[in-house]
């Protein structure tokens, strides 16, 4: 039994668990916490990330422009230039972001520990 019910914001077709399912994607944290400190263009968001490419990073804004999450906004110059920034309902992730960033800080050595000694053997009859 799974112990999930009807109307339970973990089940397939909920809202809940998509939205759960978009932020956790590998990259979303990482593009909202960057954009948390203000509008910022693709090349230094591709700066302040690293390891990240530039088209998962146009493919991660898109997804998260499409959500409504974030904002593109285009301005008329040339060359062209392109700012992102947190909408409002992205801006009420910046808390539980920064509580999950802390949390890994504080955490991420005994996670690497943990790793590191492999798992415990699973005793006859688990």
């Amino acid at each position: 039994m799974s112990g999930f019910g009807p109307g339970d914001p973990f089940l397939a077709d909920c809202p809940a668990r998509l939205t759960v399912e978009l932020i956790a994607d590998k990259w979303t944290v990482v593009v909202l916490s960057a954009l948390s400190r203000g509008p910022v263009r693709h090349g230094e968001l591709i700066e302040l990330i690293g390891g990240i490419s530039r088209k998962v990073l146009t493919q991660t804004l898109r997804r998260l422009e499409a959500h409504g999450l974030i904002r593109r906004h285009a301005y008329a110059e040339v060359p062209p230039r392109v700012e992102y920034e947190l909408t409002p309902l992205g801006a009420t992730l910046a808390d539980p972001i920064h509580t999950l960033t802390e949390w890994a800080r504080a955490n991420g050595d005994a996670v690497l520990d943990a790793l590191d000694a492999g798992p415990e053997p699973v005793a006859p009859g688990d």
